[in-house]
């Protein structure tokens, strides 16, 4: 699912798109036509080139990298996850050359790796656009999506990189839920009530995750950025009452085409780091 159709004119009009005003019909409109939207973790295959820091508890992923959860504990589901991080100041990677938009994500959500169904979810996107003359240009966008549908962007919401944002996701049965994004260095919060796109698409409560993702537009995964560190800090999970942290969780990496692009340190039961290799 490496990206190779999407074209780069689209791609650089997608991430000129501002949080305001005309643009966010626009934007929302590309959406709905080319199906920006998480998907559930794609084991990555083949040989590695895996960092000298790699654990052993460590898995490999075409498009996530962070930390997941998966299993709740005993005779409870997962119904709450949450997290803070600071929006990343994203370029283009070092082996890339041209004009040209890469991209990535970070989100916190519930299911999507052994349960595969659904995904609740809410964070951010970050998009590097380079023009023909070399000049970058940054853009960022908060979003919800309630997995198999597509991604919609939040209004009344902006950012730039620096901010620290907090986002939460909780879910009231299989079928409802609410997702919380807020920039507390600007004081701006938004959220949105979900319901399940269908009866197949209820959540399950088994996984939760702080990921940073490669994600899809249309049908294919978009290049990814450099996005140097992001850091989850207060990263944690609710489960029958029951608050638990990282202990235990699996580590993923970005592994695309035999080469391993991002590399994963949990720093303490409530943080972990997810840092860009190129």
């Amino acid at each position: 699912m490496k990206y190779s159709i999407i074209t780069a004119s689209l791609l650089a009009a997608t991430a000129f798109a501002r949080p305001h005003g005309s643009a966010v019909s626009e934007r929302a409109a590309r959406r709905a036509v080319q199906g920006r939207k998480t998907h559930p973790l794609i084991p990555a295959t083949g040989t590695t080139d895996a960092p000298a820091n790699a654990a052993n508890t460590t898995s490999y992923s075409t498009n996530w990298s962070g930390a997941v959860l998966t299993a709740p504990p005993a005779g409870t589901t997962f119904d709450s996850v949450s997290a803070q991080f600071t929006v990343p100041s994203v370029a283009p990677p070092s082996s890339a050359s041209g004009a040209g938009s890469w991209s990535a994500a970070a989100w916190v959500g519930i299911d999507g790796d052994t349960y595969g169904k659904a995904i609740l979810q809410a964070g951010i996107d970050f998009t590097a656009t380079r023009a023909s003359g070399g000049g970058v240009s940054q853009s960022y966008h908060a979003w919800y999506e309630w997995y198999p549908a597509v991604s919609h962007d939040f209004s009344g919401i902006t950012m730039k990189a620096g901010d620290t944002i907090s986002v939460s996701c909780t879910s009231s049965s299989p079928s409802q839920g609410v997702c919380k994004i807020e920039n507390t260095s600007n004081g701006q919060t938004v959220s949105k009530t979900m319901s399940a796109p269908s009866a197949t698409a209820t959540l399950g409560g088994k996984n939760a995750e702080w990921i940073v993702e490669d994600f899809e537009q249309g049908s294919s995964l978009v290049p990814l950025a450099h996005f140097g560190d992001v850091t989850f800090s207060n990263a944690q999970a609710s489960a029958g009452g029951q608050t638990v942290g990282l202990n235990g969780a699996q580590m993923i990496d970005i592994r695309q085409s035999g080469k391993v692009e991002t590399s994963v340190q949990i720093l303490s039961g409530s943080s972990l780091k997810v840092s860009s290799l190129d």
